[in-house]
């Protein structure tokens, strides 16, 4: 059975929103489309401004699997990191973060 439609949502539906860098949602929103970079994403959340250890631990996949991971996080911006003594320092780049909501949001 299809829902009824409500004829006060015609006008609403009707107007095409352009507030909003649809692209930009879209590379985030893909970006976040994994459950081991959402892992990533949370625990170094948890860890606050740099996390030595390895993230395949974090995630329980193999080290080039999470690289994986790690390189499309970093591509969308919403993971930083340097090197640093030949370890990798990993932050959460809580702006790009906060873009993600605030896209959302406007949707």
């Amino acid at each position: 059975m299809t829902p009824a439609r409500s004829s006060s949502c015609a006008p609403a539906c009707a107007e095409i929103r352009t507030d909003i860098d649809v692209d930009e949602l879209a590379l985030l929103l893909k970006a976040l489309g994994h459950p081991a970079r959402i892992r990533i994403l949370r625990h170094l959340s948890d860890h606050g401004t740099c996390y030595f250890g390895s993230l395949s631990d974090v995630v329980g996949l193999a080290p080039s699997t999470t690289s994986q991971h790690v390189t499309v996080l970093k591509e969308a911006g919403l993971l930083l990191g340097s090197a640093e003594d030949q370890r990798t320092c990993y932050c959460v780049n809580a702006e790009r973060l906060a873009l993600v909501k605030q896209l959302v949001e406007r949707l």
